[in-house]
Parts: structure tokens; C-alpha cells; sequence
């Protein structure tokens, strides 16, 4: 059985270059896609899975990372926009694990940053960053004039939003704390109808025993 790693110093690591651990980190932006593709086939220590928007660093997983990795390791990457949405949140991710000495390695871009890299490389990482950034925001240029377009022929019916089993409970509590449905609903992207059917739902799952009990 491993020991638990030590917490992270500011001194330098006594573990020789090439020693630490490969350590990968995954990024989906919805619950129903698959991230254990992204990585497929490595062979890695551990690894840290988020299941958010890219959009800011402020990912749970992200910051358990952070805190764990430490000099002489690797952290492996898909891409880069598994990394960071943004460019200049890329450069200033890598830059600050690199300086810590650790390697960031992107494995669809075939590119490795130590630290030590040559203005070359750092060049690569600000180009192929600001492609994947203007890939993205084409995309969703694409998909709002997709959606102008299908609006204007009648044919857009938008996204049904449905809630998580903790996103309904929270939900019945607001309305039971006294909250407006109507608010509520603009909030979570609800029709009103569709407050009112979590409410009877809500109802229907009480337990029949417990019903008028103070």
C-alpha cells in the first residue's frame, strides 16, 4: 500500500527528474458524456475528473489538483481545452505548474512543457491555444445563427431543462421557504408548468403514512 503523500513544500523535491507521478486530468462539460476516452490507454498514478465548464479555473476537481501534484510530475492532458477555455488562462496554468517543475503534457497537440522550454514552444502554446479558443467561439457563432435561423422558420423549440434529483429537492424547499415560482423558474430556465409538475411530483413521492402528521 502507498504512504500518503506528503504535503506540498516550497523546498525542492528530493525525487530525481523523470521519478514523480503521471498524473492525468479529465474535463467534460455535461454529466451524459464519456471522459474516459480522452485518456484512453495510459498508463497514470491517479487522476482527477471534473464534470464542468471549462469557462474559469474554479472546477473542484481543478483544485484538488492543484494541491496535489507537486515537483517531478506529470500532469497529462487530452488538449488543451481540456486544460483551460481561454487563452490566457492556458499560459498561466502551465506557467505556474512549470515554474512548481512540473511537466504539462498535451497529448492531441503532442506537446510537452518543463519549464525549460525553447521561445519555439512557447510560441506553439500562445498559437495552437488562440486556434482552439477561435475554434470554440466559431462554433457557438454557428449554433446561435442555427438557432436565429430555425426561430425564424418556427422550428426551434429550445432545450427541455430537467433537474438533478438534489436540484429538485433544493427546488421544493425554496418554494415551501416562500420563494416566487416565477422567479424560481427564471432562474433554473423552467416554464412555470414545469415548477408547478416538480411541486405534484414532490407530493406524490411523500410517503402515504406521513401525510397530515404535524
Amino acid at each position: 500500500m502507498r504512504k500518503p503523500r506528503e504535503p506540498i513544500s516550497t523546498k525542492k523535491s528530493a525525487r530525481r527528474a523523470g521519478k514523480g507521478l503521471q498524473i492525468g486530468y479529465l474535463r467534460v462539460s455535461a454529466v451524459d458524456q464519456s471522459e474516459l476516452r480522452q485518456l484512453e490507454g495510459l498508463k497514470l498514478d491517479k487522476t482527477f475528473t471534473d464534470k464542468a465548464s471549462g469557462k474559469d479555473v474554479h472546477r473542484p476537481q481543478f483544485e484538488l489538483l492543484l494541491s496535489f501534484i507537486r515537483e517531478g510530475d506529470t500532469l497529462i492532458c487530452h488538449s488543451m481545452d481540456r486544460l483551460a477555455r481561454n487563452l490566457d488562462d492556458l499560459r498561466r496554468i502551465v506557467l505556474e505548474l512549470t515554474r512548481r517543475g512540473v511537466h504539462v503534457q498535451f497529448r492531441k497537440e503532442q506537446l510537452t512543457f518543463t519549464g525549460e522550454d525553447s521561445p519555439m514552444a512557447n510560441l506553439l502554446l500562445s498559437v495552437m491555444g488562440a486556434f482552439a479558443q477561435f475554434e470554440r467561439e466559431l462554433i457557438r457563432e454557428r449554433q446561435r445563427e442555427g438557432i436565429a435561423l430555425a426561430k425564424k422558420r418556427g422550428a426551434y423549440v429550445g432545450r427541455k431543462r430537467a433537474l438533478t434529483p438534489v436540484q429538485a429537492v433544493a427546488l421544493l424547499k425554496r418554494v415551501a421557504d416562500g420563494e416566487s415560482k416565477a422567479a424560481l423558474a427564471r432562474e433554473l430556465g423552467l416554464t412555470r408548468d414545469t415548477v408547478y409538475r416538480y411541486m405534484r411530483r414532490g407530493t406524490q413521492d411523500k410517503p402515504a403514512g406521513r401525510r397530515g402528521q404535524r
